[in-house]
């Protein structure tokens, strides 16, 4: 039903409601004024019929009344029943007793009659309704001091009455009808004027419903159905707006996800994705490939490939992504579903949702099996290429003092004399080819390397103190600036004495004149710094890339492995040297070691070749 015909019947069921109330009313009304009017009729009727019968009675005498012929008083009553057809009958009693004196009284009631006798002495009319063989009837009874010891009873036909009751009912029945197909007309017209602009609402709130907001609705009406068209065309036009956005960054976040799936599942490296509490939520093939996990399979896993000896590290990683640290990649190991326990480079980045709180995490891990191997190899050929080199450098710093040897040997022999000096300048070579070997000897041979934790100012100071006499000779001052603060590493004790014994010596045999040495500490946290810098001749820039070569040196009486061995004592150290020199102004040397956070971390040991 619509609502035109909805708010149409309420409109008549209003006005039906009133009508139905208006006629309980005009028929309360209308009964009680048609009882009224009977009771009126009927007790004029009384008093006419009274006044006749006084007036007949005082021209007659009641003697002669009783003893003449009755058609005087009934000649009276025919004329009243003529004039009014509902008097059914008339009827004169005594006031004392039901004796009929004249008329007759054919509807009988004598109890109700006698009762009745007795009270319209005091009230003078009375009036009562009775039933007769099933119809109604009223009777009333009239005394005054006319009538004497008279009561005059009419009885009056209450079918009549009833039927003009029915009658009139039924007439306001009728027009009551009538006047509801006409309000139901009339109000259905009007609310359909009233509500007509609702139909282009409706029209446009199912074009706004299919996502067809072009057309706008056209109601020049001020009223509320013009307002709430303004509104509804001012929400269709914001939506075309909205959904226009949002088809575009659909289609941008659509292809945005082909785009991440596509690079997520076609990428070389495994990746998957664990909620808070460490459980998968989503892997990649190449983390199927990896660690043997089909997809199922590790979905609803916790840390399914993580070792348990690497559980602590994991939650240390974890917590420190939750309080917004940026982590960088770690080489670690991870466990395959095979039990294999694989070198990995891992990754984990925090997953975050539109209010930056973190839902997830990402986990990239990165086999490191064939990069290990490929550096292993590198390793291999860079120690063949440095054998090769040392080789050739050891023949052919070893061929010129062998040389020397057999000329001064060749001399002898065919002076067949010894000569002295000769003697000393071929021991002098023989102590060059001594050396030669012994550094060649520290360098190549395998040591049993145990770090300890030290504060590098203590080590350096040792360093100080037993090169300070040498300083002196070449008139050399140490001037030293340490830094207040722990400088703790973890090191090899005599090794790291060899490295800053050979970078003093080099500074001192850099300045022959004397000068002054810059010797200083600083602790930045995550590592520690230390520079030595002389006040000498300095370097050519284009000697500074050879340094570290072997057998590449300046000095005359240098090997060029005192600098060599130095690098590699650092390197093991996990730690770099950088040299920097300017000509005729002085050489830097600044070595870089990482620092211990704590005194009581655990001991290195480590094997070097």
């Amino acid at each position: 039903m619509s609502i035109k015909m909805k708010f149409s019947f309420l409109i008549t069921l209003i006005v039906l409601t009133f009508f139905i109330f208006y006629h309980m009313l005009s028929e309360y009304t209308m009964i009680h004024g048609m009882r009224e009017q009977v009771r009126q009729s009927m007790q004029d009727t009384s008093m006419h019929v009274a006044n006749s019968f006084s007036s007949y009675e005082q021209k007659s005498g009641r003697d002669s009344i009783i003893e003449e012929d009755h058609s005087g008083p009934e000649h009276i009553f025919d004329i009243v029943k003529s004039l009014n057809p509902n008097i059914k009958e008339i009827t004169v009693f005594e006031q004392d007793s039901l004796s009929v004196l004249f008329g007759t009284y054919t509807y009988l009631d004598s109890t109700s009659d006698h009762s009745n006798l007795s009270d319209v002495k005091n009230t003078g009319f009375a009036l009562r309704k009775m039933q007769i063989n099933g119809k109604f009837y009223f009777r009333s009874y009239y005394s005054t001091e006319l009538t004497g010891n008279y009561i005059i009873s009419v009885v009056y036909d209450g079918e009549g009455i009833k039927h003009l009751i029915n009658q009139r009912r039924n007439d306001s029945l009728i027009y009551t009808g009538i006047t509801m197909v006409l309000v139901l007309i009339i109000s259905y017209w009007m609310v359909g004027v009233m509500i007509k602009p609702l139909k282009d609402i409706l029209w446009k709130v199912n074009e706004v419903s299919s996502a067809r907001f072009q057309q706008p609705i056209h109601i020049k009406r001020k009223d509320e159905f013009g307002l709430l068209a303004l509104k509804v065309n001012a929400m269709s036009q914001n939506l075309s707006i909205y959904m226009s956005k949002l088809r575009k960054a659909f289609e941008e976040n659509r292809r945005m996800k082909e785009h991440l799936e596509s690079f997520i599942n076609h990428s070389s490296d495994a990746i998957h994705l664990i909620d808070l509490d460490g459980k998968v939520i989503q892997v990649n093939r190449a983390f199927e490939l990896l660690f043997g996990y089909e997809e199922e399979e590790a979905i609803g896993l916790y840390y399914p490939i993580l070792p348990d000896s690497h559980k602590a590290e994991m939650r240390q990683m974890l917590n420190q992504l939750l309080t917004g640290k940026v982590l960088p990649a770690q080489e670690t190991m991870r466990l395959t579903k095979t039990g294999e326990m694989i070198p990995v480079s891992v990754t984990i980045s925090p997953i975050r949702d539109s209010d930056g709180t973190i839902r997830a995490f990402a986990s990239i891990s990165r086999d490191m099996r064939s990069r290990n191997k490929m550096e292993e190899l590198l390793r291999r050929s860079e120690k063949l290429t440095t054998v090769g080199q040392l080789a050739a450098g050891v023949a052919h710093e070893i061929r010129n003092p062998l040389t020397t040897l057999r000329g001064f040997l060749q001399l002898q022999q065919e002076s067949k004399k010894l000569t002295l000096s000769y003697v000393a300048l071929m021991l002098s070579e023989l102590d060059r080819i001594n050396l030669i070997v012994g550094e060649f000897l520290i360098l190549a041979k395998p040591q049993a390397t145990r770090f300890i934790t030290k504060d590098v100012r203590d080590v350096l100071q040792d360093v100080i103190a037993l090169m300070n006499s040498e300083a002196l000779l070449h008139d050399i001052e140490f001037l030293v600036s340490f830094t207040e603060e722990q400088c703790l590493i973890s090191c090899e004790e005599n090794q790291l004495k060899q490295v800053f014994i050979n970078l003093l010596k080099n500074a001192i045999e850099a300045m022959p004149s004397g000068g002054r040495i810059h010797i200083q500490i600083t602790n930045k946290r995550e590592f520690i710094s230390i520079a030595v810098t002389d006040e000498g001749m300095g370097i050519p820039a284009e000697m500074i890339s050879k340094i570290g070569d072997p057998f590449f040196t300046g000095k005359e009486t240098g090997t060029g492995l005192g600098i060599m061995v130095s690098q590699r004592i650092i390197n093991s150290h996990r730690g770099s040297m950088d040299i920097k020199s300017q000509v005729n102004v002085g050489t830097t040397v600044n070595v870089v070691l990482p620092a211990l956070k704590e005194a009581g971390e655990n001991v290195i040991l480590e094997e070097q070749a």
